[in-house]
């Protein structure tokens, strides 16, 4: 698989809202399937096939413990590859004064 394909595979992942929640979820830290599951209104194999997508493009990982499986956001794939994308197509000035918006983006002044 090329560099280019592996890329376009966390792209497709990303372009489900469903999956993006899944992320944002795992944010907060490491979540069992069924604790993910119970956040949405779709059914349990739903999730899972969502999850396979995410943990195909190495954007999440899962650890067993016990009968539960534990996923955990993969934070580095996720920034590695969005920012490549972004340093690509976008000159650095703009991606810089959009993030200013964020709680605890510094100013240019600081």
């Amino acid at each position: 698989m090329t560099e280019a394909q592996d890329e376009a595979g966390v792209f497709r992942a990303l372009a489900d809202p469903t999956r993006r929640q899944i992320l944002e979820d795992l944010r907060g830290g490491e979540l069992a399937a069924g604790e993910i599951a119970g956040r949405f209104a779709i059914s349990a194999p739903s999730i899972s096939r969502h999850l396979g997508v995410l943990k195909g493009a190495g954007l999440i990982t899962e650890r067993r413990d016990g009968n539960r499986i534990l996923y955990t956001l993969a934070e580095d794939r996720l920034a590695t590859t969005i920012g490549r994308f972004l340093s690509a197509v976008c000159p650095e000035q703009i991606v810089l004064r959009q993030t200013k918006w964020r709680p605890g983006a510094q100013s240019e002044e600081s």
